[in-house]
């Protein structure tokens, strides 16, 4: 499996390396904003950067799927096959904590700029032969659902 943008519950022991949803409900709850990175690239604006997000029961209930299969063979992507912008998930952040976005847009750091990847999406032709036919939270009832069920139960940072 060759997951894509996993975000969800318990990921907490990741640290910096956390989801961007994570990171950005600590944000909110400190400042009451969020800070993205500006766009480098020409022809993208800024928070129009394109990534799959993909919950993490999704995730799981595809991994369990093919857990037993027998016929699944090669390298599977773990994703919604749908790009999503980092504007579309700090909206979804804010919508989940009942505010209104408050989105600031900050340099990229000069060492990522030449290896950002400004655009990410499962080709899922492959998972969807092999027989998954599950379907996936949008990006939106993904956020929601890890921000309302999880997160503000665990209390801020």
């Amino acid at each position: 499996m060759k997951y894509f943008n996993v975000f969800g519950p318990y990921e907490d022991h990741k640290g910096d390396m956390r989801s961007v949803v994570s990171k950005a409900y600590d944000e909110i709850l400190r400042t009451g904003k969020l800070s993205l990175f500006k766009s480098h690239r020409e022809g993208i604006a800024d928070g129009e950067q394109r990534r799959d997000f993909i919950f993490v029961a999704d995730a799981v209930d595809v991994t369990l799927h093919f857990l037993g299969e027998g016929s699944a063979s090669g390298l599977l992507n773990c994703g919604t096959g749908v790009a999503r912008t980092w504007l579309d998930l700090g909206h979804a952040v804010f919508a989940s904590l009942g505010r209104a976005p408050n989105i600031e847009f900050v340099d990229m750091p000069a060492h990522l700029r030449e290896k950002y990847q400004y655009f990410t999406q499962a080709a899922t032709t492959k998972l969807r032969t092999a027989g998954y036919a599950g379907t996936f939270h949008t990006l939106e009832e993904g956020v929601d659902e890890y921000v309302r069920g999880y997160l503000t139960k665990r209390g801020g940072q």
